[in-house]
């Protein structure tokens, strides 16, 4: 017999794991400080990037100025001005990308907090329809790590063990 609740409930999960699901779950195996340090460092490439292009424009634009101008200005004081420039776009740049993607990470979580509860209530309808519905056993970390590495070791302890070591 269909349970119109559960189905809703499955048409919603569905939907939202084929939508804005994909992206929430890649933002979700992250933590926090990690996700969002890598969404900053990729944007001071770009950033650096963006930068050396709006300069090439600069000299580009105005090359024959800058050629007429070339051994009347100071070199050094116009590099110093230039990186001034630069450092100020690129932390400006970290600043906005930093507040996005913390907003971004945040509402991700919250929806996957959303979808892992709607999971559970689903499960919760099953268990009242079906009784004899058993949840799986989950394995704690820590012991998947022992297993893993007993698994290792009879790997590097077998026959083949000693030809793989020449």
């Amino acid at each position: 017999m269909l349970n119109e609740q559960r189905v809703k409930l499955m048409t919603k999960l569905s939907s939202y794991e084929a939508g804005d699901g994909k992206k929430n779950m890649s933002v979700g195996t992250y933590f926090r400080g990690d996700y969002i340090g890598k969404e900053v460092i990729k944007s001071i490439v770009f950033g650096t990037v963006a930068f050396c292009i709006m300069f090439a424009m600069y000299v580009v634009y105005g090359f024959e100025s800058l050629m007429q101008d070339i051994y009347k200005m100071d070199l050094l004081d116009f590099g110093k001005s230039i990186a001034v420039l630069y450092l100020k776009f690129i932390a400006a740049y970290a600043v906005i990308t930093y507040i996005v993607y913390a907003i971004r990470y945040k509402h991700s979580r919250r929806a996957l907090r959303i979808y892992y509860n709607n999971l559970r209530r689903l499960l919760a309808m099953y268990k009242a329809e079906y009784p004899d519905i058993e949840e799986q056993e989950e394995i704690p970390v820590e012991k998947k790590t022992e297993r893993k590495r007993e698994s290792v070791k009879k790997k590097n302890t077998g026959a083949g063990a000693a030809s793989r070591r020449k």
